[in-house]
């Protein structure tokens, strides 16, 4: 995106909706890839901009088959469960107490190993952890040095914002971030509250990139398993590609 409104709930628009399982109340995450395996297969795209100040818009579904869906259409949970193979509820409201299943693989470094945990979110948002995931150009480039052959992009770690330092260094910058504000133009200020631990969804495929369980491995071993940090925000406003970024 060239811009992006920051609130004090993220990105405007950023988790505005999910699917959510009826029989547990959990919301439905590739954290647990054999029970939603296809999720990373389906596509969506809001029918217009949100725009601060007023109602959310509906967004169009696409399944991996290419069929499009309109989110506001009638018979949505019935197709969408369908598809997946278990019931879901597409549903624009969190959960007072939102909580989510994630697989451990049987990995070396991780909190768990070869098993399913609960793992609680944000009361009332969809996030897992926190609302802003913040990674450097720097910490991908030290990931593919360590591991040249991995496809290490940052599409496969999902963050809402990209920072390319000057001095041009490949290592895991943000570590040294955390605690810290970062500015970001002349409006939005971040808090970096603590690093982004990754899961087994970075293993997954995801369009082009391929799975590979060592991409999550590589982290393991040389970072903690974490790739980038997390923010909360301190004053919101709109970001834009190339904004000047500074440490406070």
């Amino acid at each position: 995106m060239n811009a992006a409104y920051l609130t004090e709930h993220g990105l405007l628009g950023d988790r505005a909706y999910a699917l959510v399982d009826p029989s547990d109340g959990k919301v439905a995450s590739a954290k647990h890839p054999r029970k939603w395996a296809k999720l990373f297969d389906f596509r969506a795209a809001f029918v217009e901009p949100p725009r601060t100040g007023q109602q959310i818009p509906p967004i169009r579904i696409t399944l991996p088959d290419g069929t499009i869906l309109a989110s506001d259409q009638r018979d949505l949970n019935q197709v969408l469960s369908n598809v997946l193979g278990r019931e879901v509820i597409f549903s624009a409201a969190a959960p007072k107490a939102p909580s989510l299943e994630e697989y451990w693989p049987d990995m070396e470094g991780l909190a768990h190993r070869e098993t399913v945990t609960d793992e609680s979110m944000p009361a009332g948002t969809f996030f897992d952890l926190a609302v802003i995931h913040v990674l450097t150009t720097a910490t991908i480039d030290r990931l593919r040095e360590l591991y040249p052959q991995g496809r290490f992009e940052v599409r496969r770690f999902r963050p809402n914002i990209v920072v390319e330092p000057k001095s041009g260094e490949k290592d895991f910058v943000e570590n040294a971030w955390i605690g810290h504000t970062l500015a970001i133009g002349d409006e939005v200020r971040l808090r970096i509250t603590g690093p982004c631990p990754r899961c087994v969804m970075t293993t997954l495929t995801q369009g082009d990139l391929p799975y590979d369980p060592l991409i999550l491995r590589t982290v393991a071993q040389h970072n903690q398993v974490n790739v980038g940090v997390y923010a909360s925000i301190l004053r919101g406003g709109t970001v834009h590609r190339g904004d000047p970024i500074r440490l406070e």
